[in-house]
């Protein structure tokens, strides 16, 4: 998280963080200039509860809840999950200021009823333009109600998740401007703040499934403004995809949840508890069987295993995992935080060949974690694509299924046999170096690259050599064991056969 981060327009700063952990039980506290809030956070298995009590803006209450491996199921512990027939489903939607991406659906997608079924799905999700600084969204009820409930749903895994807005309300009386631009304050031209919404974690990632819900006495009002803005700063990509819009009337009936997909999931625990690992085939139900058979015992051994192969000082890797098969995916697999997203087409066709295999791979990329470093860290090193992804093969390939021998060095690629040569053929030097020079390159390796500070003079310590020296003595190895392979079945040809 950006604690510096300010949305422009404000004047003061808005936050100034304090945040300690303590038997899983998180504080946060956050001061305004303008107004003192109280912010408790408790972190409950893989969701988290914030519940901010406010008194010098409205007499509301804001309570905001992170799935940090959700499904399609928009299914909150504390909260409900977005309804179909609220009183924003009839509402007309119209964005003030800023612009919607090109990439991603229109503002109605803010109450259609509908929600994501994946985590990265832009097209039913609305977000501002990548880049730009978040915008204004106007909802407008028809008539003036008296608002009982406001929720708001987003879902990204990374930092387009989070949610940061301020919320205005009006009834459309005396010196009103509907559409107040970035620029004006809402405040001066008829809007009432209601809220102040920042779902972002005083630590960690910014990434999930999140809902909002503003309640108690909210007042009544015809329209709404949402003031949005980006999550972070760093990069064009900070505006968060929102997935629905719920105003709920105070004395219409209870409205009902949207019907979200029906999922089909594997859950259980592993190392006696530390780690909950979800499997869901919802995409591919046809897999079902072969998960429950082969891949949950392997995900429930090798996920506590390749954490212990991959330690670091003051580093836990995340408790929670998440296993979705996906259609319409280009690569085989991927891991992004502690989420791996599989393609059900090709692991339909890979069962009895790479596709356990290809789960252990991701696993080692969540466990790796190598990104922190930048996020923690403006002066930290980048440690080379090559070498994180042979990290994941050595152990996939020597480790986990060294009887396959699917990272062997053969006549066929040794011309093509470098030490940067990535996945397995990195993954081949990785095991060459740990069994000649040094038994514990790769925790070395992988400390390192978490921390930030990987360069090649880790090489040389580890070893005596250099990376580039390293790298030519293995090639010549493996280029005198083919010679003596090839020679001794010369040597073994009968006179009959050599002619």
């Amino acid at each position: 998280m950006n604690s510096s981060f300010k949305p422009k327009n404000l004047g003061e700063p808005r936050l100034a963080h304090s945040f300690k952990d303590t038997d899983g039980v998180a504080w946060a506290s956050l001061e305004s200039t303008r107004n003192r809030m109280k912010f408790h956070a408790l972190a409950i298995a893989a969701i988290c509860v914030f519940v901010l009590e406010r008194t010098s803006i409205a007499e509301v209450r804001t309570v905001a809840e992170r799935n940090e491996n959700p499904t399609a199921r928009f299914k909150f512990k504390n909260l409900s999950g977005p309804a179909k027939n609220d009183a924003a489903a009839k509402a007309r939607f119209t964005i003030v200021d800023g612009t919607a991406d090109g990439n991603g659906g229109s503002v109605d997608k803010l109450h259609d009823g509908r929600v994501p079924t994946d985590e990265d799905q832009p097209s039913e999700n609305f977000f501002f333009r990548a880049g730009s600084d978040g915008g204004r969204i106007l909802i407008d009820l028809g008539s003036v109600i008296e608002i009982g409930q406001i929720n708001t749903y987003s879902w990204h895994p990374t930092t387009r998740g989070a949610q940061v807005y301020h919320l205005y309300g009006s009834d459309g009386q005396g010196d009103f401007n509907a559409q107040p631009k970035r620029g004006t304050a809402p405040e001066q031209c008829g809007w009432r703040l209601v809220a102040k919404v920042d779902t972002r974690p005083a630590a960690g990632e910014n990434g999930g499934q999140y809902g909002v819900s503003i309640s108690e006495t909210i007042g009544r009002y015809r329209y709404l403004l949402f003031d949005i803005f980006p999550t972070e700063q760093a990069d064009a990509f900070g505006n968060t995809f929102y997935s629905e819009i719920d105003v709920l009337d105070l004395h219409a009936p209870e409205a009902a949840e949207t019907v979200a997909a029906q999922t089909i999931e594997h859950v259980f625990e592993t190392d006696g508890g530390k780690y909950r690992i979800t499997i869901d085939t919802t995409a591919a139900p046809d897999l079902t069987e072969w998960v429950d058979r082969e891949l949950a015992p392997v995900a429930q051994g090798w996920y506590p295993r390749i954490v212990r192969l991959l330690p670091s000082e003051g580093y836990e890797a995340p408790s929670q995992v998440a296993i979705v098969f996906r259609d319409g995916m280009t690569v085989p697999a991927a891991a992004s935080g502690g989420r791996i997203s599989c393609n059900s087409r090709w692991f339909s066709q890979n069962l009895k060949g790479e596709a356990r295999g290809a789960v252990v791979h991701e696993m080692v990329h969540i466990v790796q974690n190598y990104g922190r470093a930048r996020r923690n860290n403006p002066n930290a090193t980048s440690t080379p694509g090559w070498l994180v992804e042979g990290i994941a093969d050595y152990i996939r390939w020597f480790l986990f299924e060294p009887e396959t021998k699917g990272a062997e060095i053969t006549q066929r690629n040794i011309s093509r046999a470098k030490y940067d040569g990535n996945y397995r053929i990195t993954g081949n030097f990785l095991n060459w170096v740990t069994e000649k020079y040094a038994k514990d390159i790769v925790q070395r390796l992988n400390a390192a690259a978490r921390a930030g500070t990987y360069n090649e003079a880790l090489w040389k310590n580890a070893t005596g050599k250099t990376v580039q020296e390293l790298g030519d003595e293995w090639k010549a190895f493996h280029q005198a064991r083919l010679a003596a392979n090839a020679e001794s079945k010369i040597n073994a040809l009968t006179d009959e056969e050599r002619k």
